[in-house]
């Protein structure tokens, strides 16, 4: 097996003048935010093009990860700041970010992140929303909304379920921007690597992650979705259904013949056996 070899595809060249870029190869389709320009912000064009190509990912049987990340030194920047100015033409939204956010939390298939820029305001939350991000150690991480009047309303959602509330606290109230270290620190993003190791890090995430059976991963992401907020009594009675269901599975039949037989499972790719 090789969780890196056949990973490559992270390194996409690309002329095209797309707000995000799309590619699919070996089971994960990477969605890369392409306006460096306006530090990714999450303009109308943007929400609408990541929209359209996380949807695109999730009709693709083939896709079983996605991977999230970005063009520029900014990963996200939030809310477009330079838009409802007087004389610019906004498009039609097809998308919301609040719809982004919850797409990827109940997205069946694995959304990871490779956060190769800085995040600040409604960036921060979609860097939080991904299952698994990695980031570059140079980069910042900020809740900066309330230096400029307004408050991490939306992305408190997604956020403050990470946070313990004296970080929360002291996040959202000084607007501070904090290195990657210690955003992972305080459980924002799973950690921090140096950049010349991130791309190494991100392939053999991604080539173990695709290894677990589709079905697997998509259960695994509700259990940690929802047992959280459940009462004990009720999340014993839906897991142990949930867990009878995936036993009999095909799926499972599968995956302990393989293991059994010492052989990787028919789902894994090709290039990961």
């Amino acid at each position: 097996m090789c969780n890196t070899c056949a990973l490559t595809r992270l390194n996409v060249v690309t002329d095209s003048d797309e707000a995000t870029l799309y590619k699919a190869v070996d089971g994960v389709a990477t969605i890369t935010l392409n306006r460096p320009e306006n530090k990714n912000a999450l303009s109308v064009e943007m929400v609408n093009s990541l929209g359209d190509n996380l949807e695109a990912a999730q009709s693709d049987p083939k896709v079983r990860v996605i991977l999230l990340t970005n063009n520029g030194n900014t990963f996200c920047a939030g809310a477009d700041l330079k838009a409802n100015q007087p004389g610019v033409t906004q498009p039609t939204a097809r998308h919301s970010f609040v719809q982004i956010l919850d797409d990827i939390i109940e997205s069946p298939k694995p959304v990871l992140g490779q956060i190769a820029g800085h995040c600040t305001g409604g960036g921060v939350g979609l860097a939080a929303a991904l299952d698994i991000s990695i980031a570059a150690d140079d980069i910042i991480i900020g809740f900066t909304e309330v230096r400029i009047g307004v408050a991490p309303a939306v992305i408190s959602v997604v956020c403050l379920p990470k946070l313990r509330r004296a970080d929360a606290s002291e996040l959202f109230l000084n607007g501070e921007r904090i290195p990657a270290s210690r955003a992972a620190e305080v459980g924002l993003i799973n950690r921090a690597v140096p950049r010349d190791l991130l791309q190494n890090e991100m392939n053999d995430t991604l080539g173990k992650v695709v290894r677990g059976g589709p079905n697997a991963l998509a259960a695994s992401k509700q259990l940690v979705s929802k047992v959280p907020q459940m009462k004990r009594s009720d999340a014993w009675e839906w897991t142990a259904e949930l867990s009878q269901s995936l036993f009999q599975s095909p799926e499972a039949e599968e995956g302990i013949s393989a293991f059994r037989e010492r052989r990787d499972a028919d789902w894994v790719p090709p290039t990961q056996q």
